[in-house]
């Protein structure tokens, strides 16, 4: 048992989302290809007399507000979770320091709660392939799975199919939201009518990024107009990235109300985030590389 674990928890960023289908119990399936970045919140586990949750960083009080500081957190969740199963006493104090914007289409919730399960792993000396860590995942949440390892990958499924994703580069990325929250579950709503896409093949990989943006420029993100429809101001966030001259392409990522814009050069990229800043002084923007999450 190690004293004190720390664990990076990286922005999940979906690069295309397509509907394929809806279950018979309301679930919509869906094909993803993901990317993690560079930028996240941090989750640290350290000994404790009995078990501890606490929440910093600069998101913490929207969390508290929204009453996410205790049980019904994915991080506490995920830790009595894994503790049930394999027997473990929950004497550990767990600190999430939230730095992504909350209900922003960035899988912050369920990276957290990956984060902690991997964190735990580690406390505790447990294997890391083991059979009972599927069905805990999904039970927490579909997206979880995917970010257990934050590699890119193509996602199929309710989030919970994995697949190998095409090799790609580092790239640099623009995130941006408007400091309003977008409720996934009212976007997959909203998105109940539409016509559902067949699944694509991606190639195995990309030689540069404007080879990876060719074929981003095919794909879409099927939850964009259910989202704008509850959150118009996700036109202004995409319209403030597409007008940026050395944005090679822009996107909502996941149900919203983040988007991003991708870059050939991290200094386009700050140069960028640098006027979108001064224009929107109340929006958060931040500049990471894509496939370059230092987790551990």
């Amino acid at each position: 048992m190690t004293a004190r674990t720390s664990i990076f928890a990286p922005a999940k960023i979906n690069l295309f989302l397509h509907l394929t289908g809806r279950r018979s119990d309301g679930y919509h399936t869906l094909q993803s290809l993901v990317g993690f970045a560079d930028i996240g919140d941090m989750v640290e586990i350290e000994p404790a007399e009995s078990f501890g949750f606490s929440i910093d960083g600069p998101f913490a009080e929207t969390l508290k507000k929204e009453g996410m500081d205790g049980d019904n957190n994915l991080v506490v969740k995920a830790a009595q979770g894994l503790a049930r199963i394999v027997d473990k006493p929950l004497d550990i104090h767990i600190r999430l320091t939230k730095n992504l914007p909350v209900a922003a289409g960035l899988g912050g919730g369920s990276s957290d709660a990956a984060a902690v399960i991997w964190g735990l792993q580690e406390y505790w000396s447990l294997s890391r392939d083991t059979p009972y860590l599927w069905p805990l995942m999904t039970r927490l949440g579909a997206d979880v799975p995917m970010c257990l390892h934050c590699q890119p990958q193509i996602v199929e499924g309710i989030g919970e199919e994995l697949k190998p994703a095409p090799l790609m580069q580092e790239i640099p990325i623009l995130l941006v939201n408007p400091m309003q929250s977008c409720s996934t579950a009212d976007v997959y709503l909203r998105s109940a009518s539409k016509v559902y896409k067949d699944k694509i093949n991606a190639p195995a990989g990309f030689s540069s990024i404007f080879e990876m943006v060719a074929f981003l420029r095919k794909c879409d993100n099927d939850l964009f107009d259910s989202a704008v429809s509850l959150l118009p101001e996700i036109r202004n966030v995409m319209a403030a990235l597409e007008t940026q001259k050395d944005c090679l392409f822009a996107r909502m990522s996941g149900s919203g109300a983040s988007c991003f814009g991708l870059f050939e050069t991290m200094r386009e990229a700050q140069k960028a985030a640098k006027i979108i800043s001064k224009d929107n002084p109340d929006w958060w923007v931040k500049t990471a590389w894509l496939n370059r999450p230092e987790r551990y």
